[in-house]
């Protein structure tokens, strides 16, 4: 038993230095806290923190571009969200469509392909169009693919597949994981190698869970909007010092 507590995490992957010649993930998640908490420590309004986020998302994006990351998938607004205040949902909403009014020329002259993963049902006929202008003007960009998570909720993504294959009339003797995973909102992209949660947290708060079966992952104390290139590449040194077995045992320990 000793050898459980020997090494923890944070003892063996403190240290731990990025190698730009090493293992860079191909597709990153990152689930964005601490926006609130951010502007609370500074004696500011919740929504000031929602600003400070969404415009980091921009700064991140650049540096997974540097290192080598080909998908970032970020978790902008949960099913579950709706039932936060009116006043702070509608303010997420206007920031998101905002967001995409500000950001969609430089993105694109960058080479960004924007995906939307997520249900449309409740979004506004207005925040869809921008949504859907964006996805479709970057369809053939491929620097990297910038995939957002909003109205997104991993158990609503498993049951929307599983209603569509049902609705494609597919025997249940005939289902398998793959065909699950053709039937997710995007099915073109690869499972995630990393998920990264800024804020302190340990969970994965129902993103990408079918998706993150074999992830890293990786929690951070530091608040999102102060999550920045050095954060990024401390997150991606840690991931290059893991040893991914997926499920498998080494052969010395056989």
């Amino acid at each position: 038993m000793s050898g459980i507590f020997s090494r923890t995490p944070k003892e063996t992957e403190a240290d731990a230095v990025y190698n730009p010649e090493g293992m860079i993930p191909v597709h990153v998640g990152i689930i964005m806290d601490g926006n609130g908490r951010w502007a609370r420590s500074r004696g500011m309004p919740r929504a000031a923190g929602h600003r400070a986020g969404t415009k980091n998302i921009r700064r991140v994006l650049i540096e997974a571009v540097e290192i080598g990351i080909k998908a970032l998938t970020v978790y902008a607004f949960s099913t579950e969200n709706w039932a936060r205040p009116k006043d702070e949902v509608n303010h997420l909403m206007r920031l998101i469509s905002q967001g995409i009014r500000d950001e969609l020329d430089e993105l694109d002259a960058r080479g960004v392909r924007i995906l939307h993963s997520g249900r449309t049902a409740g979004v506004s006929e207005s925040l869809q169009a921008e949504i859907s202008e964006a996805v479709e003007r970057t369809r053939q960009n491929d620097v990297i693919t910038l995939n957002v998570a909003f109205n997104y909720g991993g158990r609503a993504e498993i049951v929307d597949a599983i209603k569509a294959i049902m609705q494609a009339g597919v025997r249940a003797e005939d289902v398998t994981e793959e065909m699950v995973s053709q039937h997710l909102y995007t099915p073109d992209l690869p499972d995630p190698d990393l998920i990264i949660r800024t804020g302190g947290e340990f969970r994965l708060s129902n993103f990408l869970i079918w998706q993150a079966a074999y992830a890293e992952f990786y929690s951070t104390p530091t608040y999102w909007p102060d999550f920045d290139e050095v954060e990024l590449r401390k997150a991606v040194a840690v991931f290059q010092h893991r040893d991914r077995r997926f499920g498998k045992i080494k052969d010395t320990e056989r």
